[in-house]
């Protein structure tokens, strides 16, 4: 989220540090009056991409309310709610759409899976709930996740946009990677 208006503030006491505070769309960013125009602009884009991920990560841990709370619905649709878990969405997911260790059962979602369309985030959430029975790719994993109605149409949408393809053609071990 861009701030809709951003003010610099040179301070000749400032020597080496720099500076942010947000407020209500508004970002200011305190700098060294000396720095040179480079050094400045540099700091400068640097301090906005830094403003943006941490509203993004503040939105992200809003969302994550109903995130659980969907998916304990898909857990006792698809397993009878006989599964414990942790699941929050991540900003740092920028490879995998989602990953569980079934170990400690907690299931990350990255949020760029929020933009997809709603049959494909139940998809990918039963893919990482499944994991948590089976942790592996195995022919029961699968039979677990194909159980899902919209599972092929699911696979397809994210080779469609790019998840496990490679040369134009599908590779099922590449999609598996995207959505571990």
């Amino acid at each position: 989220m861009e701030p809709s208006q951003i003010t610099i503030v040179r301070s000749r006491r400032r020597k080496k540090t720099i500076q942010t505070k947000y407020g209500d769309g508004h970002l200011w960013i305190y700098l060294p009056a000396g720095m040179n125009p480079k050094d400045e602009q540099k700091w400068i884009d640097r301090m906005i991409e830094r403003n943006n991920r941490s509203e993004r990560k503040k939105k992200v841990k809003e969302s994550d309310s109903w995130l659980v709370q969907h998916t304990e619905e898909l857990n006792k649709k698809y397993f009878n709610g006989a599964l414990t878990f942790s699941i929050r969405f991540v900003t740092n997911q920028n490879s995998r759409y989602g990953s569980c260790t079934s170990i400690d059962k907690t299931i990350r979602i990255s949020d760029r899976v929020k933009t997809m369309p709603s049959w494909v985030q139940d998809y990918i959430i039963i893919h990482e709930l499944t994991h948590l029975i089976y942790p592996d790719h195995s022919k029961n994993f699968w039979e677990k996740v194909n159980q899902y109605r919209y599972a092929e149409r699911a696979k397809g949408y994210l080779i469609a946009i790019g998840a496990g393809t490679i040369d134009g053609e599908t590779e099922p071990s590449e999609l598996e990677n995207v959505i571990s």
